[in-house]
């Protein structure tokens, strides 16, 4: 894999976290420690009662190295991941967290009001790309987000630590979560860090007005810049909003030549005027 490549761009997860993957990933130090901070901090975004054992749901749960920060907390949990692999080194590693192989794009099947949480890291962003040609992404967020709405109790919350690829895939993201029925918003920790900055989808079930809670990152509060932004259950209609940009505009043929780009054709590079409006033939 190419330094510094998505790895959402090489393969499906199922395919890209192999065994081999798997193992690496569970083995890095650097993971493991990345791993545990953000279940940590994830943890902290849910606000769950203190010295109360809670049952929560970790989606996208890998090898287990976030649930074990769940099981440190007193925390019952019960993961998801469509990695055979990585659920096969979870079992190996004895965790703690009943374990399934699922695929969150269609949906989780429990029984209403089953979790008091749910958290998810570095795994949301998948469901942006169309792996198969029956995936439609938009389609496969709402399936997500509407069952995940019906497992989580009222009052309840979910975390999502994730890694959007552009503004395109929060706005899709965000409004399929709003159209499930979730409200809440976008925590960001450390927004003026290139290194540390990380991103925190916090949804509210059953709540119409939430508080959102505070990112990370004195420097930035100290100088008024936002951390947080919020959206609510208000039903608002956008044109051409499907989780595509308006054709023919500029991020339009972006991420039409991206496609392009990946599927091995020749492209003209980007410049200046990529997407202008040419003026009217005389």
């Amino acid at each position: 894999m190419a330094s510094g490549r998505r790895p959402e761009h090489s393969a499906p997860p199922e395919i890209f976290y192999n065994e081999d993957e798997a193992r690496k990933y569970t083995s890095n130090s650097r993971m493991i420690e990345i791993q545990m901070t953000m279940s940590e901090r994830a943890l902290e975004l849910l606000a769950l009662p203190e010295d109360t054992p809670a049952f929560i749901l970790d989606v996208g749960c890998g090898s287990g190295l976030s649930g074990e920060a769940l099981t440190e907390q007193g925390h019952y949990w019960v993961g998801l991941d469509i990695s055979t692999s990585m659920i096969d080194i979870a079992a190996e590693r004895e965790v703690e967290g009943d374990l399934f192989v699922s695929d969150m794009g269609q949906g989780v099947f429990f029984r209403p009001g089953s979790f008091d949480g749910v958290i998810s890291i570095s795994a949301l962003q998948w469901l942006c790309n169309a792996d198969k040609k029956t995936h439609n992404p938009p389609k496969r967020l709402y399936k997500f987000f509407s069952s995940l709405y019906g497992a989580l109790r009222r009052g309840g919350r979910a975390v999502f630590q994730f890694y959007p690829e552009n503004s395109l895939q929060l706005e899709l993201i965000t409004s399929q979560a709003m159209r499930a029925g979730f409200t809440g918003g976008l925590v960001v920790d450390y927004p003026n860090s290139t290194k540390a900055k990380k991103m925190f989808l916090c949804l509210f079930a059953g709540l119409s007005n939430p508080q959102l809670p505070k990112g990370l990152g004195t420097e930035s509060n100290q100088k008024g810049l936002p951390t947080e932004a919020s959206f609510s259950d208000s039903r608002q209609r956008y044109k051409n909003m499907r989780g595509k940009a308006p054709k023919k505009s500029r991020d339009w043929i972006q991420e039409k030549k991206e496609r392009r780009r990946r599927q091995g054709r020749d492209v003209r590079p980007d410049s200046k005027f990529t997407g202008r409006k040419r003026s009217k033939k005389f």
